[in-house]
């Protein structure tokens, strides 16, 4: 018998406790939130996530009689195997499918613009039956009618009663992807200011937020509601794994989930006769006890058989895995991975003879999902979401510890800036500043492990996206380098094909006595211990 899904509710929150009679004229409002999603179908081998089981959600709260909204923070048309064919245009027909069940309002995130070109994202809005929501930025591609589809002080009819929404992406100064043909104001909370002020003068009766941004930031913007009481709540994207700072008479609930849709927000906004709303946010996990969606399972069949015909080989078996290679964000994000660990392996021989240091950005490794058993062509592709050209440098020990120092910066979980490495271990204590987190720095000696030489050059193999200065590492450029070459990528399947021809399996086990990265527990246990 089928589990019904208030089963697999994780969380529930009230953040506000009025009056619990609804108004007759308004139905019960419900929204789903989901953030950063890049594929059609479910991750973990089908198992967690998926637009699939979102619809399914969907389905059941209609069934109780609600009325449902579908809400996304962004990051969606890149990165991912299918966008370098289709430009995001697959996500597209699957939130069409889903805009079709409950009206959805999108915002944009950093990587819809990762292209440098608009004529990517002019095809995905022409495409869309959904809603483009922006206030602190505009389309300015050049085509009167895309341009002028993207929404800003946004409203929308629930029953008798219109809910505002104010909708924020991140600047260029913050991450996000600086292009002609986007105007982005970084002042968020001006933005939010103004949009809010204006909406209330519409006579809204709720006010809601959907935005892109870093959780400090969506928390900061919380706080407006001291000051405008209607605002209820903010959804976001970015962050990779669930957030929630909650609610209170002068701040706003900030909820954000996991990517790909393994862990959605519902929130369920009910008018007492007064008027005053009553807002209660669940987190659901969506996972193998929530069943598919047989009439959206065409549509990911659909682009799953497009895939196949451009790439028949990515079914085929080039290797095989000695033990499950952890590749999911939640940990490429956080912590020392398997399967990282044997990519960023490969970097230090990039250049012919073996680099002393190497360490990639956890952002930079797409896969979200095991790699077991059998090693497919697709496991390799779906890693790799971005270009992998690979730089060699040189630094000092002093410069390598403060490069590194920027992966450890910030607060809350999964980073994409969180850094996978080969040659050294790492020790970190984050209850220390930024910029001195970096307790101690080793490098293999002939006695063991030693602290890495200050004033002693290293050779250095990174991403050419992190030598330009991507996710804020400065590397310095005062000394020779080599021009972007070797691709990870190939690196990467060279590898696993060389150990296939060998008879031998790939991936070894993270040691716990001799750990790649360790973090100190409020700092009172010692290092690498």
């Amino acid at each position: 018998m089928k589990r019904r899904l208030l089963l697999v509710v994780a969380l529930s929150l009230s953040l506000s406790a009025c009056v619990t009679a609804a108004q007759k004229n308004t139905p019960g409002l419900t929204f789903v939130h989901l953030n950063d999603t890049y594929r059609v179908g479910a991750v973990e081998d089908g198992n967690a996530g998926g637009f699939s089981r979102v619809v399914t959600l969907v389905r059941e709260l209609q069934s109780e009689g609600r009325e449902v909204r579908i809400l996304h923070g962004g990051d969606f048309l890149y990165p991912s195997l299918e966008s370098q064919l289709w430009n995001g245009l697959q996500i597209v027909d699957a939130f069409n499918f889903m805009d079709a069940l409950a009206p959805m309002y999108v915002v944009a995130g950093n990587h819809e613009f990762d292209r440098r070109v608009p004529e990517p994202l002019v095809a995905a809005v022409k495409a869309s039956q959904f809603d483009w929501l922006g206030d602190n930025y505009a389309f300015k591609t050049g085509d009167a009618d895309v341009d002028g589809a993207l929404r800003s002080g946004f409203t929308f009819q629930a029953g008798d009663k219109t809910i505002g929404v104010f909708s924020l992406t991140l600047n260029a100064k913050d991450g996000g992807n600086k292009r002609d043909y986007l105007e982005n104001n970084g002042d968020y909370m001006g933005v939010a200011r103004k949009t809010i002020a204006t909406l209330e003068a519409q006579g809204v009766d709720l006010i809601i937020g959907v935005t892109h941004l870093h959780m400090w930031q969506d928390v900061e913007i919380a706080r407006l509601k001291a000051v405008h009481p209607k605002l209820a709540f903010i959804v976001g994207g970015h962050e990779h794994e669930p957030e929630h700072n909650p609610g209170s008479a002068s701040s706003a609930v900030v909820m954000k989930g996991a990517s790909n849709a393994r862990v959605v927000w519902r929130i369920d906004v009910d008018f007492n006769e007064a008027g005053e709303a009553t807002v209660r946010e669940r987190q659901i996990k969506l996972d193998e006890n929530v069943a598919l969606d047989p009439d959206y399972e065409v549509l990911a069949n659909k682009w799953r058989g497009r895939l196949l015909e451009k790439y028949p080989f990515l079914d085929a078996r080039i290797g095989t895995a000695a033990l499950p290679l952890d590749g999911r964000e939640v940990t490429v994000r956080n912590e020392e991975s398997n399967w990282a660990n044997f990519i960023v392996d490969q970097m230090r021989t990039a250049f012919g003879e073996t680099a002393d240091l190497a360490f990639i950005n956890g952002g930079t490794l797409r896969l979200d999902d095991f790699v077991d058993g059998d090693i497919l062509f697709e496991d390799i592709g779906r890693t790799f979401g971005f270009t992998s050209f690979l730089r060699l440098t040189t630094m000092s020990g002093a410069e390598f510890r403060k490069v590194l120092e920027a992966g450890y910066r910030g607060k809350g979980p999964s980073k994409g800036y969180f850094p996978q490495v080969s040659g050294f271990r790492v020790c970190i204590d984050r209850s220390r500043n930024e910029g001195d987190r970096i307790v101690s720095l080793q490098v293999p000696s002939d006695a063991g492990w030693q602290e890495i030489v200050a004033d002693k050059t290293y050779s250095v193999v990174v991403p050419n996206f992190l030598y330009g200065g991507g996710d804020g590492y400065k590397i310095p450029k005062d000394r020779p380098a080599s021009p972007p070459g070797s691709r990870l990528k190939y690196l990467v399947l060279d590898a696993v094909l060389r150990a296939q021809a060998r008879g031998q399996k790939v991936g070894a086990p993270v040691d716990p006595d001799n750990r790649r990265f360790h973090q100190l527990l409020e700092g009172k246990q010692p290092c690498f211990q």
